[in-house]
C-alpha cells in the first residue's frame, strides 16, 4: 500500500468525487479521504425512520452539467422520476405549475409574460452557465490564458445583441421583486420565483442580486429530476467511475491537517494517526475550515487570512422528512402530482416577510416550503403502501437568538406543520414518525459549514472573479500544492459538478506529478 500520492482529495462530495476522476484519467495518483462512512457529502440517501429513506440535503437533480454527467459516466443513470413540474400551491386548489417554458394556472397576460421572461432569462443563463463551466480569469493579470477567458466572456456578452446585452448588465445586479412586479399580475407566480431565487440563501426577494441567484438556479440546463433509489445513486455512480479511474477512496478517514515544508504542502494527516504524502492536496471542504483549522492561518499573508475571514455564509434552511402511513389529500391534485416539486409561497411579500425574522435570529412564523412525495415515484424509500415527506423549509438561521434547543425545533415544528396544513388539513393524522433538520444539523451530518448549501453566500462581491476571496478564485490558494474543489469555491453549490471539473483543469494547467 503507497503512501505517497500525486494528488489527496479531502472530502467526498460530488464535487470532489468528479475533481478526483479527471485527476486520476490525467495518470495521476489520487487518494480521496472522507470523514463519514459513505461518498457523497449531502447528496446521499439515508434512513430517518424505521424502513423510510430519503434524499438528505439535495432531494432534486436539474444542476448537474452536461460535461459532467458525460465524464461520469451519468447518462444511463435511472431516474425515478424526469420533467418534473414546479407546483405553486394556493388554499383554494387553484395551483399554478410550471414546466419549463410552460405555465398552467393563470391568465393569458401572465401566460405570455411569463414565455418573454423565460426565453430571456434563459439566453441570460446560457451566458451565465459557460462562465460557470471555465476557470475565471484573474482580472489584473497579463498572463495569455486569463486574457482569452477575458475575451471569451466579452465575446459571450457581445452574442446577446445590444439590446439583449444592456438587459443583461442592468437586471444581473437587480433584486427579483422590482423585476417580478414589472412583469406579472399573478401574485402566486411571484412567490414562486421568489422562492426560486432565494432558497438556500441568506436573502429575501428584495435583496439586490436575487437576479443573479434566479439565474444560477436555471444554469445546468437539464430536466427536474430525481434518481432511483435517491441521490445516494448518482453518489455511489460518480464513486464507482472514480475507482474505475484509478481513484483510491477511503472512507472513515477524518483529516485533521494538512502538513506543509518548505512553504509548500507536504501530506495530510487523518484522526487516527495516519500519514499520506503529496505535494497537491485538494480541499473540497469550505474555505474557512480549509485555511483555519487544516493548515493553519501562519501559513498565509494577513491580508489573504483577514478576506477569508470575512467570508459570510449562515444557512436558513431545515430540512423536515415525515413518515406518513398514506398520502395526504391535497385539494386541486391528484395523488401522482405530488411527486412533483411543490412550493408554499403565495406570493413575493410572503417570502419577504419569511426572511425578514432571518435578519435577526428569529426563524419564520409563514415559512417557505419546498417539498415533494419522493415515494410516490419510488416506492422503494418507504414499506409498503406508505409514503414520505420532505421538505426544505426556510427561514431558520444557523445563528438562532435562542439557540436550536428542544423548545426552538418544536416551535419551529410546529409552525411549519400549521403552514403545510393549510393544503393537507388531514397530514397531522397521516404522520408515523418526523425528522427536523436543522442547520446545526446538517453542518454534523453533512459537513455544510453552518448549515449553508453553498459554503459561502453567493453575492457579487462573494461570485465569479472573486469566489471565494481575490487571491483564491482560480482554485489554487495561495500556498503552492494548495487547492478548492468544493461549493465555497467558482460557482459555488447545487448538484452540479461544475466545481470539481474546474478545480481539475486548474491543476491539471499548473501542477505535473512529483513522484508518480
Amino acid at each position: 500500500m503507497i503512501d505517497r500520492y500525486d494528488v489527496i482529495v479531502i472530502g467526498g462530495g460530488h464535487n470532489a468525487l468528479v475533481c478526483a476522476t479527471r485527476l486520476a484519467e490525467a495518470d495521476r495518483t489520487v487518494l480521496l479521504l472522507e470523514a463519514n462512512q459513505r461518498v457523497g457529502g449531502a447528496a446521499v440517501t439515508r434512513e430517518f425512520a424505521d424502513g423510510f429513506h430519503v434524499s438528505g440535503a439535495a432531494q432534486f437533480l436539474y444542476q448537474l452539467q452536461p460535461a459532467v454527467a458525460k465524464a461520469m459516466g451519468l447518462k444511463g443513470l435511472p431516474m425515478a422520476a424526469s420533467g418534473l413540474a414546479s407546483v405553486g400551491l394556493h388554499e383554494s386548489g387553484n395551483h399554478l405549475q410550471v414546466r419549463g417554458d410552460r405555465l398552467e394556472g393563470v391568465e393569458a397576460y401572465d401566460a405570455e409574460s411569463w414565455r418573454e421572461f423565460y426565453r430571456v432569462t434563459e439566453r441570460f443563463a446560457r451566458v451565465l452557465n459557460r462562465q460557470l463551466t471555465r476557470v475565471p480569469p484573474r482580472l489584473g493579470s497579463e498572463r495569455h490564458r486569463d486574457t482569452l477567458r477575458l475575451l471569451g466572456l466579452g465575446l459571450d456578452l457581445r452574442r446577446l445583441g445590444k439590446a439583449n446585452m444592456q438587459s443583461f448588465l442592468r437586471m444581473i445586479g437587480m433584486n427579483l421583486y422590482d423585476e417580478l412586479a414589472e412583469r406579472f399580475k399573478n401574485p402566486l407566480l411571484g412567490g414562486m420565483l421568489s422562492a426560486d431565487a432565494t432558497l438556500g440563501s441568506h436573502l429575501g426577494p428584495r435583496s439586490p442580486g436575487t437576479v443573479l441567484t434566479y439565474l444560477y438556479r436555471r444554469c445546468g440546463g437539464s430536466e427536474l429530476s430525481v434518481p432511483k433509489g435517491g441521490m445516494s445513486a448518482l453518489s455511489e455512480a460518480m464513486a464507482e467511475r472514480a475507482r474505475t479511474a484509478g481513484v483510491e477512496i477511503r472512507t472513515g478517514a477524518k483529516v485533521t491537517s494538512v502538513v506543509v515544508e518548505n512553504g509548500r504542502v507536504a501530506a495530510v494527516e487523518t484522526e487516527d494517526g495516519e500519514r499520506y504524502g503529496s505535494q497537491v492536496v485538494v480541499s473540497g471542504i469550505d474555505p474557512k475550515q480549509t485555511v483555519f483549522d487544516l493548515v493553519g492561518a501562519r501559513h498565509f499573508e494577513t491580508r489573504f487570512v483577514t478576506r477569508v475571514k470575512n467570508l459570510r455564509g449562515a444557512g436558513n434552511v431545515a430540512r423536515l422528512h415525515l413518515a406518513l402511513d398514506a398520502l395526504p389529500d391535497v385539494q386541486g391534485l391528484e395523488n401522482e402530482a405530488l411527486g412533483n416539486r411543490l412550493l408554499i409561497a403565495p406570493d413575493a411579500d410572503y417570502v419577504e416577510r419569511a426572511f425578514n425574522p432571518a435578519k435577526y435570529g428569529e426563524f419564520s412564523e409563514a415559512p417557505v416550503v419546498e417539498m415533494t412525495f419522493p415515494t410516490v415515484h419510488d416506492a422503494d424509500l418507504a414499506p409498503a403502501g406508505k409514503h414520505v415527506l420532505a421538505a426544505s423549509v426556510q427561514y431558520a438561521p444557523y445563528h438562532l437568538k435562542e439557540g436550536w434547543g428542544d423548545g426552538a425545533r418544536d416551535a419551529f415544528l410546529e409552525r411549519t406543520l400549521s403552514v403545510l396544513e393549510t393544503h393537507m388539513p388531514d397530514l397531522r393524522e397521516k404522520v408515523v414518525a418526523a425528522e427536523l433538520l436543522v442547520p446545526p444539523d446538517l453542518e454534523k451530518l453533512f459537513g455544510l459549514p453552518n448549515g449553508h448549501w453553498h459554503h459561502t453566500e453567493l453575492s457579487f462581491d462573494q461570485f465569479f472573479f472573486v469566489r471565494p476571496v481575490a487571491g483564491a478564485a482560480q482554485y489554487a490558494l495561495p500556498l503552492d500544492g494548495l487547492y478548492l474543489c468544493g461549493a465555497g469555491a467558482h460557482p459555488g453549490g447545487g448538484v452540479s459538478g461544475a466545481v470539481g471539473l474546474n478545480a481539475a483543469s486548474a491543476i491539471l494547467a499548473k501542477d505535473k506529478p512529483s513522484w508518480s
